[in-house]
């Protein structure tokens, strides 16, 4: 079965086609600009690159620009539309409504609009492409992939607030999590590349990026992870504050004279190692300042991985010892400097990082020592493969 992967925000479509049967990608790329003007990056696998600038109003003219590209003589990799079995949409928040990947029938979409309160740059934008792609593909099965899903395993100690009990009866408050589909990827891979059950396991994965979150798979279950209600809790970020005292809010809207919006709008959109450090959200250009001398740039790497391994160090409590730590994502899987930085903090578990092995960039590797009595490994994500992969899944 050929599964179209179906990545949607506000601006942007991301999409990959995957042959399920081989697991290998026959094209992806992306719509940026939608409702602007619009531009398409589509790459057909062993074809050339193709940018495409044209109006796109609206997300189903960006879909319908994507089905084109497919199905094109010069550019396509399939020959009609029939070929593509499914659709997997990534859906980022599925409240407590879903547990596991769900066929997206019209009673679904109303749930998933009614958690658009708790998500709503995404939920509304991955509502979007979910129905331009009904709209043009309508006898074409439709399955939403949730982030928060994979947590949904979380106990009640851990998901809870220290709030009245009456607003998560009333209105969901509660921990969440995100990136699940990238935790429940790795953790799953982890097992295979050591030949172990996942039962038999206990890993943190860290998934670190411009957005990053750390999560404790407990016999390959969600048992706790570092977002919350919202993607803004947990580690500073490129540009979100991560966790901090909530009374800094009405402290800083006072002394700045700023609304609740605008004080949200800093902590999202102008903190993280971006205000720690006046530089960049970017951790190669932190990177290259601190090299340089840049104290800020500095203190902004080492906050970021003195709050990932205290994440660590949680879940290791919570777990009742680790067996494997694994970076993965765009900073986790590429940035040596920040994998030393947090496994300096990582000898009560066992784990020391050898420099050799932690010199490399986007492979799957250990990276801690032979005497290490637990592992440090680096493991790419594959979000894209996770979605195809559930979505046939279900589908059988």
């Amino acid at each position: 079965m050929k599964v179209l992967v179906i990545n949607c925000g506000s601006s942007s479509l991301k999409y990959q086609l995957i042959d399920s049967e081989t697991e290998s990608v026959l094209a992806k790329g992306l719509c940026e600009r939608i409702g602007i003007d619009g531009r398409l990056t589509h790459k057909p696998t062993g074809k050339d690159k193709v940018e495409i600038e044209t109006a796109m109003p609206n997300h189903t003219a960006a879909v319908s620009l994507v089905l084109k590209e497919l199905t094109d003589e010069k550019n396509g990799v399939i020959k009609s539309l029939d070929e593509i079995g499914a659709v997997g949409h990534r859906v980022v928040h599925g409240g407590e409504k879903f547990a596991s990947s769900t066929i997206l029938t019209d009673e679904v979409l109303k749930q998933v609009e009614e958690c658009n309160d708790l998500a709503p740059l995404h939920n509304p934008a991955n509502l979007i492409g979910i129905n331009a792609c009904k709209e043009l593909m309508p006898n074409v099965p439709m399955v939403g992939v949730f982030d928060t899903a994979f947590h949904q395993t979380m106990p009640k100690e851990a998901y809870l607030y220290g709030l009245p009990y009456e607003y998560y009866e009333k209105y969901g408050i509660r921990r969440y999590g995100f990136h699940g589909t990238s935790h429940s990827f790795v953790s799953k891979r982890v097992a295979e590349i050591l030949g172990k059950d996942p039962k038999d396991l206990k890993v943190v994965v860290c998934h670190l990026g411009n957005g990053s979150s750390v999560c404790a798979v407990d016999g390959g279950k969600s048992v706790d992870t570092s977002m919350g209600l919202t993607p803004l809790e947990g580690v500073p970020m490129g540009t979100r504050s991560g966790s901090l005292d909530p009374a800094i809010i009405e402290f800083i809207a006072e002394k700045e004279n700023l609304s609740l919006h605008e004080v949200m709008n800093v902590l999202n959109k102008k903190s993280g190692v971006e205000g720690i450090s006046g530089i960049s959200s970017d951790f190669r250009d932190l990177e290259k300042a601190a090299e340089e001398g840049d104290e800020r740039a500095y203190a902004a790497q080492k906050c970021f991985s003195y709050a990932v391994a205290k994440y660590v160090g949680a879940y290791a409590a919570a777990m009742g010892g680790v067996d494997v730590v694994a970076f993965t994502a765009g900073v986790g899987e590429n940035d040596s400097v920040i994998r030393a930085m947090v496994g300096e903090y990582l000898g009560f578990l066992g784990i020391k990082i050898d420099p050799e092995k932690n010199n490399c960039r986007g492979v799957e590797r250990v990276i801690s020592t032979d005497d290490s009595t637990a592992l440090a490994m680096i493991v790419p994500t594959n979000e894209e493969l996770a979605i195809a992969r559930e979505t046939v899944a279900l589908l059988k």
